[in-house]
């Protein structure tokens, strides 16, 4: 546990600085929570003045129009720097990933700049994967049309860089999406979001992991904290380590110390997400055995939710530009 407060103290030093230095440049402060939040959960020295420097190299390389010149540049730019040891170098095969992408027919915007993010530090990177990532889109939306949109590319992505049968895997997340419903989860892109994530577990059986997620729910909520629908996600993070009542402490206890925060106490919301994120990532850190799977899934859960978010709050900025590049 004083890994995982060590981590929060991080967090809170990063988020500081970006907060000093960007208070004029971001419209909502919930973006800078997460840009910190990549720093801290993948394991990488923040230096303001190099992350700067990232953000304005980005914003001088795309065209007048691209969503790119906008704030959610900070958020690329935190995500190559903490993959990448060349980010200006890589930000350009990112594009030319972004392009392809696009030509395999998913839709010019932010989510579709995630989604190649997700391919960018993919070795065995293939010309023909943009467009199977489009047909487990395709796939997905079959399943859920109302659901499906273009948040959930990079998740298709991610799904479409898998080994196995793809139509296999689209019932594996059928089957959750189901028993989860009947379980008493309520029907949604939250629940589809936590599928999702489910279907990245390949140890456990479904009803096991459906077991696990009904008894953190209930944890939880018994331990005081208000469940909502967008918590669902997190709840599947949390299935791939344990489902004990210790566990769910320690997300109270760090959830807790960062409500007592000034600068985050108005986004609660926010903080659940995060200090499971926070804790999940030390999780990671003592055991090899889930780290691979479990470390992508905790990276892609954030860059959706960062995606979701920032795309929200830049929406009218976004439409003004009018377009993309």
């Amino acid at each position: 546990m004083e890994d995982v407060m060590s981590k929060v103290k991080e967090y809170r030093e990063i988020y500081s600085q970006l907060k000093k230095r960007l208070r004029w440049k971001v419209s909502d402060s919930r973006s800078l929570m997460m840009v910190a939040s990549l720093y801290v959960t993948n394991e990488r020295a923040f230096d303001l003045d190099r992350f700067v420097e990232i953000s304005d190299y980005i914003k001088n390389e795309v065209g007048a129009f691209s969503t790119l010149k906008h704030e959610i540049r900070f958020t690329f730019a935190a995500m190559l720097d903490t993959r990448c040891e060349t980010p200006e170098a890589k930000f350009h095969e990112f594009l030319v990933l972004y392009d392809s992408l696009v030509e395999a027919g998913f839709s010019r915007g932010t989510f579709t700049y995630i989604a190649a993010m997700t391919l960018l530090s993919n070795d065995d990177y293939s010309t023909d994967l943009p467009y199977h990532a489009m047909k487990v889109y395709k796939e997905m939306r079959a399943q859920h049309f109302f659901l499906t949109g273009h948040s959930d590319y990079p998740f298709a992505t991610l799904l479409a860089q898998r080994e196995g049968d793809q139509s296999e895997l689209i019932y594996k997340i059928e089957g959750f999406y189901t028993k989860l419903n009947d379980s008493g989860f309520r029907k949604g892109n939250d629940l589809q979001s936590m599928s999702h994530i489910l279907s990245l577990h390949d140890e456990a059986s479904q009803d096991e992991l459906v077991n696990r997620c009904i008894h953190l729910f209930d944890t939880m909520k018994q331990a005081g904290i208000k469940m909502k629908a967008m918590f669902y996600p997190q709840i599947a993070l949390l299935s791939f380590v344990n489902a004990d009542s210790n566990l769910v402490n320690q997300v109270k206890d760090v959830w807790e110390e960062l409500n007592s925060e000034k600068h985050f106490k108005w986004h609660k919301d926010i903080n659940l997400m995060m200090a499971v994120n926070l804790l999940i990532s030390d999780k990671i850190e003592n055991s090899t055995v889930m780290q691979a799977s479990l470390s992508t899934a905790i990276e892609t859960l954030i860059q959706a939710q960062q995606a979701t978010m920032i795309a929200t709050i830049s929406t009218v900025s976004v439409t003004t530009a009018g377009g993309d590049s």
